[in-house]
């Protein structure tokens, strides 16, 4: 059975998340630009999925599953930067 995520939170610098197996997971906010560039507000507004496996921000555009979070694994997405 995969881990799930019951609740997310954040501090200055790290995303929290309990699971439900009573394990809390942490990881750096600079892995993920869009919640890193977002105000509190925005990073509060998460929906956890009905399974526990995903984490999604409608405002941000971010998805987030629970099994990268446990891979190690940061944003696979590329965002343009400027010339």
């Amino acid at each position: 059975m995969s881990a799930s995520a019951k609740t997310v939170w954040f501090d200055d610098y790290t995303m929290w998340v309990d699971l439900q197996d009573g394990r809390t997971i942490g990881v750096p906010r600079a892995w993920f630009p869009r919640l890193l560039d977002a105000t509190a507000e925005q990073r509060q507004a998460v929906r956890v999925s009905a399974s526990g496996q995903g984490l999604h921000w409608e405002e941000l555009d971010e998805d987030i599953s629970v099994e990268g979070l446990l891979a190690g694994r940061a944003d696979m997405t590329r965002r343009p930067t400027a010339a």
